[in-house]
């Protein structure tokens, strides 16, 4: 080859390569992040947590100002996720800093091999890296963190998925399917088709939109009697919301009118150890002040645990020498209601076990309750069912639709008895945190079996008659610590326990971490908060500034502390105390705070 022809082939061998550099330079520069807020410094905007396990902290963090924090509990491992989209055929690798004992990362929906790594431990920051390559019709990914079940909490922070940009996200087509399911006086289940593409729902009634959810199912509370509703839903993912869908009406019951009608806007309620002295003492019926505004009596009691047969009589004389005749506390509990104040029989309480396991129970419950509302004239009746009363069978799983008998028969005994008296009879419950909040992280025996099966068993009997429920007042005391809304554990004492316990009760929560099984809120005047009246009635007795505290929090949205509340109810009913005879001990300290604090 001569000097011409060789320069010519090594320009024209320069020319290719440089062509060959400009192209792969080219495809490197196709190459992008694709994941969205991976350092989590927008919050967790474009990721979402199960069970609301993940929140952004600003320590520890490995770079920038902000990491995130996911706490897995029971049954839900902390799973925080994002959907991207990607292109077919192309290599993408995932990676992430991670800090905490066994913590994931992973991507599913690779149309090819799913892929995950994990640390069982890192005290410091530790890197994660995997890598996978899109199917032939792949166009989004799912890339998460997660931990173990039961473990603590872990954080993650500058998640990155590099490789090709996918195309745009497209808008979700409008739901179809839109159905009313059957209203209840205060609230419409609705339901539609899933619509390709979304990541999540908004609901609308009229043209508010009233609540947002990741399934296809929603309830709609807060409505009221007998009265005809619109309701749309939309369809949302990164990209913005639907259209909305067609119009769906419904028309609400009239059911037991207005739970609640003849208590004041806030109202104090007390137990009066009608049965039974307790080390407190004695109160005649006559001598309970114009304070309360709800007098339950404790307790009714059945003659066995399985029996249904529950009997009521006055303190013996020998236990309680100052106690009135049968007649003066009739005569009394007649004075009480000619003053506008309600007074109750309650059932169970801590030695009252009853387990109404079959309709032979449930039946003479009915018959015996009835009895003594009947003997005595009282309002109505408060389920104070605690220890083993209630409990959920494995299997019976969510609390929409309960299967065991001790549940199923709970729930048509006090139907009947609504249905025997009318409008005006009074219904109040007082269930522990065991049996109500814990029902966020855990519910029965859970989906592998193995937990408590009292663990939120009262949920399926609030849920069915909440239409009928005048009064929901959780005993905020002997309680361990519980997991609020904000994924923390939260201790009884103080103005931050009420504040969170109630935020779950008027807000609403998903049932062990299951978003479609949502357990919806509460009106804010069917809850008052359960305390006990003095440092002898019980654990957790909660200091009157602390009391104010938690009032101020929830009906003003002050006094908070550390937590975020999801609303302002200003018209949250009032306070229950354990009890009229423990605050009399007390010197009414309890009544006399209540009837000092200013509501608005």
């Amino acid at each position: 080859m001569d000097r011409t022809r060789l320069s010519a082939a090594l320009t024209a061998a320069a020319l290719a390569l440089g062509g060959l550099v400009a192209t792969s330079t080219a495809a490197e520069a196709a190459d992008a992040e694709v994941a969205r807020n991976g350092g989590f410094e927008a919050g967790l905007t474009g990721w979402s947590c199960s069970a609301g396990s993940g929140v952004v902290v600003s320590s520890p963090v490995h770079s920038g100002s902000s990491a995130l924090k996911a706490t897995p509990a029971g049954s839900d491992n902390a799973k925080c996720s994002q959907t991207v989209t990607v292109k077919p055929n192309s290599d993408y690798t995932l990676s992430g800093w991670v800090q905490g004992g066994y913590v994931y990362l992973g991507a599913s929906g690779t149309g090819t091999t799913d892929v995950s790594t994990w640390t069982p431990s890192a005290s410091g920051w530790q890197k994660l890296s995997t890598s996978f390559r899109t199917g032939a019709s792949t166009t989004s990914v799912t890339i998460y963190t997660h931990g173990w079940y039961g473990t603590a909490a872990y954080h993650a922070d500058d998640v990155s998925l590099f490789g090709p940009g996918g195309d745009p996200v497209q808008l979700p087509a409008a739901p179809t399917g839109l159905t009313a399911g059957s209203p209840g006086s205060t609230s419409v289940p609705l339901s539609w088709s899933s619509v390709s593409g979304a990541t999540g729902y908004n609901v609308y009634r009229g043209a508010t939109k009233v609540t947002s959810v990741t399934g296809t199912a929603a309830t709609v509370t807060g409505l009221s009697p007998s009265t005809t509703y619109s309701f749309q839903v939309t369809a949302t993912n990164s990209a913005g919301e639907s259209p909305k869908s067609a119009v769906v009406g419904a028309t609400t019951t009239a059911g037991g009118g207005n739970p609640g009608t003849g208590l004041p806007a806030h109202a104090l309620v007390g137990y009066l150890h009608a049965s039974f002295a307790n080390g407190s003492g004695y109160t005649r019926m006559a001598d309970v002040p114009d304070s309360w505004d709800v007098i339950n009596l404790a307790f009714g009691e059945p003659t066995s645990v399985t029996s249904g047969d529950i009997r009521f009589s006055l303190c013996p004389a020998a236990e309680c020498p100052n106690v009135e005749s049968v007649a003066d506390f009739k005569a009394a509990i007649k004075a009480k209601q000619a003053a506008g104040k309600k007074v109750l029989i309650s059932i169970g309480g801590a030695n009252g076990q009853v387990q109404l396991a079959s309709t032979a129970a449930r039946d003479a419950f009915v018959s015996s309750v009835s009895k003594i509302i009947d003997e005595y004239g009282l309002d109505g009746l408060d389920i104070d069912f605690e220890g083993h009363s209630l409990s959920l069978n494995t299997g019976d799983t969510d609390f929409r639709s309960p299967t065991s008998p001790v549940i199923v028969n709970l729930i048509s005994a006090i139907k009947t008895l609504k249905a025997k008296y009318g409008s005006d009879f009074v219904l109040t419950m007082a269930p522990e945190t065991f049996f109500v909040q814990l029902g966020y992280q855990y519910y029965g025996s859970g989906p592998w079996g193995g937990q408590d099966p009292r663990a939120g068993s009262y949920l399926p009997v609030i849920h069915a008659l909440r239409d009928d429920l005048t009064l929901l007042h959780v005993q905020d005391y002997n309680s361990g610590s519980i997991m609020g809304l904000d994924n923390q554990y939260h201790s009884m004492g103080g103005a931050d326990f009420h504040i969170a316990m109630t935020d779950m009760l008027l807000t609403g929560f998903p049932v062990a971490g299951d978003q479609s099984k949502f357990f919806p809120a509460l009106r804010p005047e069917q809850v008052a908060i359960g305390l006990p009246a003095s440092t002898q009635a019980g654990n957790g007795h909660t200091s009157p500034t602390e009391v104010n505290k938690a009032l101020d929090c929830l009906t003003k949205k002050v006094s908070c502390g550390s937590y975020a509340t999801h609303g302002t109810w200003p018209a949250l009913r009032g306070l229950m105390t354990w009890s009229i005879n423990w605050d009399r001990f007390n010197q009414w300290e309890f009544s006399r705070n209540f009837d000092a604090y200013r509501w608005s």
